[in-house]
């Protein structure tokens, strides 16, 4: 699988795509805190992570007996880049939609 399908995969779930969006607004959390926000089990939590940092969308980092997450912003740049192409692919074909009804107008 591409990075761009395991980003695209990864950001599919909504609890993934939950979890990833607190930790780009309230920074580094620790699997603990993001299990209580999250209200599923903390193994789920886990498992989730584990595929959001495959995905290079979180990095973690240990300090005593807790793992502290982190969102890499950077990670995005891949989804960035497909919306951005796909969004210039579609203002061309509705330019030319509207060239073509301005000459029916006509």
């Amino acid at each position: 699988m591409g990075n761009h399908d395991l980003l695209f995969k990864s950001l599919a779930d909504p609890t993934r795509r939950a979890l990833f969006e607190r930790l780009c607004q309230d920074g580094e959390q620790t699997v603990g805190a993001l299990t209580e926000w999250a209200g599923v089990s903390q193994p789920t939590v886990s498992k989730h992570l584990v595929v959001l940092k495959q995905a290079g969308l979180v990095r973690d980092r240990h300090q005593g007996r807790q793992t502290h997450y982190s969102a890499q912003l950077g990670a995005l740049s891949p989804l960035i880049d497909w919306t951005s192409q796909m969004a210039g692919f579609w203002q061309s074909r509705f330019d030319d939609l509207e060239d073509l009804l301005k000459r029916m107008d006509q």
